[in-house]
């Protein structure tokens, strides 16, 4: 704590970093995954595709995704979307199972009714389905941004990484502050975030609530 008080500014600095490399490949993964996942929820093929390949790619190890990724974009080593391009094909990966399980849990008949009252599909996805799939959709979100939070700092290998830098300074150093306070940073963000994702998901589905 000492170390994040006598460096305030910063450890802003690397927590602005750090939130942006997080947060931007969690929006992008999210908007991927919704029609990934709404197409898997309604194909036994697509879901014969894309689980085992979702679970593929996430077992690939960040550090080669990231350490590979300015060879195949051809972008320069030090650009953020070497870190936020790995991020979001995790994102996709986590939550595009997420998703088509959300939206294959909405009841039939709560389809049926919206089908028969004249819901067009786009319409219906929007107003019915997709409300009805948030619970277990946003459940799916809070793990991917925690994630992707845990897994910036890796970013530090190629001089990226927010909280990662602490982490590698703090090593060469040998200045257990700095790591400490890359540790309270990354733990503080993951928690916020979680709870802020907490919050807004009791928000937008208040009925969830209630029928319990």
């Amino acid at each position: 704590m000492t170390w994040i008080l006598e460096n305030w500014e910063r450890f802003w600095e690397v927590t602005a970093v750090h939130l942006r490399l997080s947060i931007v490949p969690v929006l992008a993964g999210f908007a991927l995954s919704i029609p990934l996942g709404w197409f898997a929820s309604r194909s036994a093929k697509a879901r014969a595709v894309l689980f085992p390949l979702a679970n593929v790619l996430f077992t690939i190890p960040s550090i080669a995704l990231i350490v590979i990724t300015p060879i195949l974009i051809g972008v320069k080593i030090l650009d953020e979307i070497n870190v936020i391009v790995p991020l979001v094909i995790y994102t996709v990966a986590l939550m595009v199972r997420s998703v088509s399980d959300a939206l294959a849990a909405v009841p039939g008949n709560v389809i049926a009714a919206a089908n028969a009252m004249g819901y067009r599909p786009l319409r219906r996805f929007l107003t019915v389905d997709f409300p009805l799939a948030l619970p277990v959709t946003i459940a799916g979100l809070r793990v991917a941004t925690v994630s992707n939070i845990s897994m910036v700092s890796v970013g530090a290998l190629v001089g990226l990484g927010g909280y990662g830098q602490l982490f590698t300074e703090g090593y060469q150093t040998d200045h257990t502050e700095k790591v400490l306070a890359g540790l309270i940073g990354t733990v503080v963000l993951a928690v916020l975030a979680d709870g802020l994702l907490l919050l807004i998901g009791r928000l937008l589905t208040p009925w969830a609530r209630a029928g319990r």
